[in-house]
């Protein structure tokens, strides 16, 4: 029997798929739990678990060895690095981007429209749920934390290794390493890789210090509130 040029690419394309998948080991296998929704077009990294209730749309994109959260929905097109721990009842919204590492904690909501309306102005109509002009885009740098029960503003960056405190409204864009916390959020600290604290900052304009983590060793020049690595990991 022979095969339509159509047939016989998506034979190959199957087959290359069966061919992948055979060589990820047990342990990197990807695991979706039954009652997880996981929509088209959805790329799983390896050794990545959705667990129960959680809701992945389509377009969006997860690394290796990540964890969504039981409850947690992830609206579409949103990309997920690697080693990104989503804890349960988060909510990440379209134009969110999350890099590598990143701490998710339970209940975190991202935003991405300053000033949302349900309905036009006579009310007769639902706006669309596509992304306009309005739609503004939120990054959140490698390594960071967000803690539990925090709200996300939108049109801006949580910075690499940075930590925000349960409970925060980031307003604003928060620097590399920088402990934020409040309503509105504001920046009181540095924090190591390892999230151990390692200054508060003082109420001073200008300042310089050099600090060491009391926990792994890792060093930081630390100069008006711009935190810099001496000795990263690698």
């Amino acid at each position: 029997m022979s095969l339509s040029p159509l047939e016989l690419a998506h034979r190959l394309s199957r087959l290359e798929a069966d061919l992948d998948a055979s060589l990820v080991s047990p342990s990197k296998a990807v695991k979706i739990h039954p009652t997880a929704v996981v929509e088209d077009n959805v790329s799983l990294g390896p050794g990545t678990s959705v667990w129960d209730n959680a809701h992945i749309r389509h377009d969006t994109s997860l690394g290796e060895d990540c964890i969504v959260g039981g409850k947690s929905y992830i609206a579409y097109g949103v990309q997920i690095g690697n080693r990104v721990k989503i804890n349960a009842f988060a909510y990440i919204c379209n134009a969110v981007t999350i890099e590598d590492g990143v701490m998710i904690s339970a209940g975190t909501i991202f935003t991405n429209d300053r000033f949302p309306r349900a309905a036009t102005t006579d009310l007769k109509s639902l706006y669309s749920s596509d992304p306009d002009e309005h739609t503004l885009p939120t990054r959140v740098r490698e390594g960071a934390t967000l803690g539990a029960h925090c709200t996300i503003g939108n049109d801006l960056e949580i910075g690499r290794f940075a930590m925000v405190g349960m409970g925060s409204v980031v307003t604003k864009s928060i620097p590399d390493f920088h402990l934020a916390y409040g309503v509105p959020a504001r920046s009181v600290g540095a924090v190591c890789r390892c999230g151990e604290p390692l200054m508060r900052f003082p109420d001073v304009a200008q300042f310089e210090e050099a600090v060491s983590c009391d926990r792994c060793g890792l060093t930081y020049h630390i100069k008006d509130r711009v935190v810099t690595e001496w000795t990263p990991p690698g």
